[in-house]
């Protein structure tokens, strides 16, 4: 297994080391896809693999940054959902127009979740979040003069471009999938090489001692949560746009622990992570049909198995390179990093 585990490291070290030359020539190969006459069935399930792909990496900001749990992450991408397919349905409104209220409320709910936890970490914050995505299901089931109840939203609108439908099978959703899951990767690593991205990985490691240092780490909880919403309802105007119909089931109990179980397979902390274990995991329902009534025994075992063997997940774990410090510090000359580790210990 040892062997295997470094074997693996190698590959991933060389493959990071030509990220220059892998990402475009892996995007011109994505946005090639279309062409090649696959169907209609097919392109559905990458626009789902980019959906979680989305929804991962917003979790990510939560659980692999920040350190939190939450296991009702459904509830923002339930918000987001409802809110772009409730404007477009029974107003009529662009989705261009409908998608950006889905961002604010997945933004909104992210607020109300955050004020209500800022205090909160652990366990706590765990259950809190799980009874939030249960009142949001109880709501929407309930509310019936607004989001129809049991009965969902239907005709929810597609989008367009100067005319132009998109839909799976001309390849429009798919490119705007490709385009949304490279907005969540740039605002993914827009925080984690930001100010506020170090102040939220403090409290990972020490909430503690990022109080004493001075962070305010109540705010910063509640921003966390906020742009993790926000992704997150972006992620369900796009879903309810692409299914034209929406009820409470599309975001129950079992999403949020596919979106959790992803994240842990992937790689806390890891946005190649995300993607890589979007599409194992994702993928395999649809791969394999005779097993997908039984694709949470798999993952459960998956995940004994990383726990055991890889814990820190498929893509995740400390990176072998030097720390990279803020522009205008630099470390002493002639130390190494060794004698600066035996200092500090």
């Amino acid at each position: 297994m040892k062997k295997l585990t470094a074997m693996w490291e190698q590959t991933t070290d060389f493959l990071l080391a030509k990220k220059k030359i892998l990402i475009p020539v892996v995007y011109i190969l994505l946005a090639s896809v279309p062409f090649l006459g696959l169907s209609q069935y097919f392109i559905r399930v990458l626009c789902l693999i980019g959906i979680y792909a989305i929804l991962t990496m917003s979790l990510n900001l939560i659980a692999g940054y920040m350190g939190q749990t939450s296991m009702g992450h459904a509830a923002l991408y339930c918000l987001g959902g409802y809110f772009s397919a409730l404007l477009g349905s029974k107003l009529g409104w662009p989705f261009w127009i409908t998608m950006l209220f889905g961002i604010a409320g997945g933004a909104l709910g992210g607020l109300i979740l955050g004020l209500s936890t800022m205090r909160l970490s652990g366990s706590y914050l765990a259950v809190i979040t799980l009874a939030f995505a249960e009142v949001v299901e109880m709501v929407v089931l309930n509310w019936n003069s607004v989001t129809n109840g049991p009965l969902g939203v239907r005709n929810i609108p597609r989008p367009s471009i100067f005319g132009w439908e998109l839909t799976t099978s001309n390849g429009g959703f798919y490119w705007l999938m490709l385009v949304l899951v490279t907005i969540a990767i740039l605002v993914s690593i827009c925080v984690v090489n930001s100010k506020f991205g170090r102040a939220v990985r403090a409290i990972k490691e020490d909430e503690l001692a990022a109080k004493l240092m001075g962070v305010h780490t109540a705010s910063y909880k509640v921003q966390t949560i906020v742009l993790s919403g926000a992704m997150a309802g972006m992620a369900g105007a796009f879903y309810a746009s692409m299914n034209r119909y929406i009820d409470a089931n599309s975001f129950n109990f079992d999403i949020s622990m596919t979106i959790l179980c992803i994240v842990i397979f992937g790689g806390l902390g890891s946005i190649p992570g995300m993607i890589v274990g979007s599409a194992l995991l994702i993928a395999f329902p649809e791969v394999l049909r005779s097993l997908s009534d039984y694709r949470f025994v798999v993952y459960g075992l998956l995940l004994i198995f990383m726990m055991r063997f890889r814990p820190q997940g498929l893509l995740g774990g400390l990176s072998k390179k030097p720390y990279k410090l803020p522009a205008g510090v630099s470390r002493p000359k002639g130390q190494s990093e060794a004698e600066r580790g035996k200092q500090v210990g």
